[in-house]
């Protein structure tokens, strides 16, 4: 493995903790700052609603740059802004700062695809994109619940102290271990042309369906466990480690099938998560199948989001790509929306904690009509090049016998 995807692999364990660990540090911060556990868990949404705005924006203002320096200066906002957060003397204060925070995670992850694309060979570009994400789904098995332990027996602060420390940390690793010239400098108006293709619309329309599906069950599943599997509050935690342990098998296994198979894999993937899901409606109450479901559930979830971002890249027909890759990273914030949304709306409705899992099937069912109009997408570009390369050698072929 290049050692630039250990830099980005960190940054994006650094990224996954910030983001995540707030969910269990909700009553600490809560009493820290004399607010109540539900203003405190408005921090989420302001997380999410930084990331979407700060996606395309600042990958917008680093197009021009090299992606190394761009990375490097995202994750100097990184730093500052979870230094900022552990030393937030209020509540106000503390938003401001993750908002902050929030402002570089999409583009950190769209320019960082860029960058693992550029490291190895085209036919792994697939697999350096899953290594990268890796550091997401570790940061769910190891980041988050030591962060979760700390915050209990110290101090939630430190957390935050601890999160900025793995960003200076990453600012070394990219500097050290990232070649100055990996990718290529953009062009804002070529990026921005990637957006009148019709293909990169139908892979961002999918991330937003196909992925909601995962956050629809996700948002809810500690009472699925609890209220529907009967599981004591206690194995909730070791029953989210399985599942984290999933998701990093998942993405490192769809690195792999998704350089093989591309959107076919996909197509596959979203099929079988809404088979599963419809599985784990219907068996939720018996706790072994439940876990299981649950666990396989992350894995094919996870196993696609490497697939899916190389995807876009690859359809925006453009130097760099930059742009589109950071597009899809909001695209997964507002799957999260529409998804935790759609889960509460039926949970509103009175129709039980089973009905979250069967939204979730029903938009993975969505979402893999939407794979198989990428697949033929696909393909008919795939024959439209492969026509123009005959095409062209046939015209070269002419000329030479002119010549003879």
């Amino acid at each position: 493995m290049p050692r630039g995807l250990l830099a980005l692999a960190i940054g994006a364990f650094g990224i996954g903790t910030t983001e995540f660990v707030v969910m269990g540090m909700l009553p600490q911060i809560a009493d820290g700052l004399g607010v109540s556990v539900s203003a405190v868990g408005l921090l989420i949404s302001a997380y999410a609603i930084g990331v979407v705005v700060g996606a395309p924006t600042l990958t917008a203002l680093g197009v021009r740059f090299p992606p190394r320096q761009t990375l490097v200066a995202l994750m100097v906002v990184f730093t500052v802004g979870n230094a900022l957060s552990a030393l937030a003397p209020t509540y106000e204060t503390l938003v401001a700062a993750r908002v902050l925070t929030a402002l570089m995670h999409g583009a950190f992850f769209g320019v960082g695809a860029v960058a693992a694309r550029a490291l190895v060979a085209p036919e792994r570009a697939t697999r350096a994109i899953s290594l990268m994400i890796t550091g997401l789904t570790l940061a769910n098995v190891a980041g988050v619940p030591l962060g979760t332990f700390v915050a209990q027996q110290l101090s939630w602060r430190l957390v935050f102290g601890g999160i900025a420390v793995i960003g200076l940390v990453t600012i070394a690793g990219l500097l050290a271990w990232l070649p100055a010239g990996t990718g290529e400098r953009g062009d804002l108006r070529s990026e921005l042309s990637a957006f009148r293709r019709r293909q990169v619309w139908l892979v961002l329309t999918l991330t937003m369906v196909g992925f909601a599906a995962l956050f629809a069950v996700y948002s809810y599943v500690s009472p699925i466990l609890t209220e529907l599997a009967g599981l004591s509050e206690g194995w909730v935690t070791p029953v989210l480690g399985l599942f984290g342990v999933g998701t990093t098998v998942g993405t490192l296994a769809g690195g792999r099938l998704g350089d093989r198979f591309g959107s076919s894999f996909v197509v596959v993937g979203l099929l079988l998560t809404s088979l599963t899901l419809t599985a784990f409606a219907l068996l939720a109450r018996t706790p072994a199948a439940a876990v299981v479901l649950l666990v396989l559930f992350g894995l094919v979830s996870f196993a696609m989001g490497p697939v899916v971002q190389n995807g876009v890249i690859e359809a925006a027909r453009v130097r760099g790509g930059s742009l589109v890759s950071a597009a899809n990273q909001a695209a997964f914030n507002v799957a999260n929306a529409i998804g935790a949304a759609l889960g509460a709306l039926v949970l509103s409705l009175g129709l039980g904690y089973t009905a979250p899992i069967w939204v979730g099937a029903a938009l993975a069912l969505a979402g893999c009509v939407l794979a198989l109009a990428v697949r033929r997408a696909d393909r008919r570009e795939s024959a439209r090049v492969t026509a123009d390369v005959r095409r062209w050698r046939a015209e070269v072929a002419g000329r030479l016998d002119t010549a003879a």
